[in-house]
């Protein structure tokens, strides 16, 4: 699949099929994020892959009682690093896990970014120190669900020329 197909197909995926996943898959989608860009090259980023059952439950219950985070075959907690990049560590650790969901989605299986949890309980489940940063969470499985598409804002609404507000050309 090319990377725009990838992109067009991408789901946020609430229902997981309980099927481990192998290894190799998996590596190759942590690969991903390990290639992405950051700020100066800092990579102020770090992993947690959780695949414990009663761990991802009590992430599940930590991310606001989203339950369907237990089903994915691993959760990703995606850990930033202010030290690191002050002003760069979340937007840089987005764009690795960014990676993270695209490969996933070219490999057959289903993402869904999670940002409502509670960080000091995540810390605590996983052992993340206090001056680090929880930026997201970011379960991975295969699918159980074939959601639709959800309406795009038109190209005219965000797509400007040289100003704001000034149309950009289409067709």
């Amino acid at each position: 699949m090319d990377v725009f197909n990838v992109i067009k197909t991408r789901r946020s995926i609430r229902k997981y099929k309980p099927k481990p996943m192998p290894y190799r898959k998996l590596q190759r989608i942590l690969e991903a994020a390990r290639l992405a860009p950051s700020a100066g090259n800092r990579q102020p980023w770090s992993f947690v892959i959780i695949q414990d059952t009663e761990r991802k439950k009590a992430l599940a219950e930590a991310a606001n009682k989203q339950a369907f985070l237990a089903d994915a075959a691993a959760i990703i907690a995606a850990v930033g690093d202010p030290e690191a990049s002050a002003k760069w560590h979340e937007k840089d650790t987005m764009i690795a896990l960014e990676h993270m969901a695209l490969a996933a989605t070219a490999s057959g299986y289903g993402t869904c970014w999670i940002g409502a949890y509670n960080e000091e309980i995540v810390k605590h489940l996983l052992k993340i120190p206090e001056k680090l940063k929880v930026v997201a969470l970011l379960p991975i499985g295969v699918p159980d669900e074939t959601p639709a598409a959800r309406p795009r804002k038109e190209p005219s609404e965000i797509f400007f020329r040289e100003e704001w507000r000034e149309p950009w050309p289409t067709g």
